[in-house]
């Protein structure tokens, strides 16, 4: 049994994404992250950086002690090496998997969550952090679209980790007006993605579906919200205040 330390953000759907696909057994445990259910100090020693997913394996490869795994990108390896599935054991695959990845965890992901944040909680008069980072996202798109022109799957051939870590957050995409129609490979890359079962069982769990609070295009925070998820509270709990 797998513990799934969940917020039904695209970093967390694509976990529940793989954990599907490799057909393992999980328990969600859900997280409001508005109210600052991550910032416990019972939760900074699953992950000391108090941010969702995470997992706990209790049966790891190998037996012994339970293994805990956080970061989106390091839990996807994880489970791609323990199940033998979406990821090569090496070669050329193996590394371009790694490489899409690590494009995403480290450009796509960061670049579109700061978008969202500009356009979706920042106040009113943002116009250059707007601009910047949906201009920046735009540019990653491109860089998604050219590859999905030569290739079936962003790191080849074949289905593998680094479509589950991109897949999710193309969906949120259009959330922020950032549609796929000036896309058309990556969209033909999306609805193939999105009618594979896994995916499909993923996104229509009750216990994975995100709250309206979510995905909605403009939010307005209380002041509780605000430092659960950007201020105060945010940057205590890693201080153990």
């Amino acid at each position: 049994m797998i513990d799934l330390h969940y917020s039904a953000t695209p970093n967390g759907q694509k976990i529940a994404i793989m954990l599907e696909e490799i057909g393992a057994p999980f328990r969600v445990i859900p997280y409001d992250i508005f109210n600052g259910d991550q910032l416990t100090a019972e939760f900074g020693q699953i992950n000391p950086n108090h941010k969702l997913p995470a997992i706990v394996d209790h049966a790891p490869g190998g037996g012994g002690d339970p293994v805990t795994v956080f970061e989106s990108g390091a839990i996807l390896q994880y489970l791609a090496e323990k199940s033998g599935r979406f990821l090569a054991p090496s070669g050329a695959p193996r590394a371009a998997t790694l490489s899409w990845l690590t494009w995403q965890v480290a450009g796509l992901g960061p670049m579109g969550g700061q978008a969202s944040h500009f356009l979706r909680y920042a106040p009113a008069g943002q116009d250059y952090a707007v601009q910047r980072y949906t201009r920046e996202v735009k540019r990653l798109q491109d860089v998604l679209e050219k590859r999905l022109e030569k290739s079936a799957y962003v790191a080849g051939d074949d289905y593998s980790i680094a479509d589950m870590a991109i897949w999710p957050g193309r969906a949120s995409a259009f959330v922020m007006g950032m549609g796929l129609g000036d896309h058309p490979a990556t969209h033909r890359w999306f609805e193939v993605i999105r009618e594979r079962p896994a995916v499909a069982r993923a996104m229509g769990r009750e216990d994975l579906a995100a709250p309206a609070k979510y995905i909605g295009r403009h939010q307005k925070l209380d002041e509780a919200e605000w430092s659960n998820m950007f201020g105060d509270a945010n940057h205590a709990a890693v201080r153990g205040d």
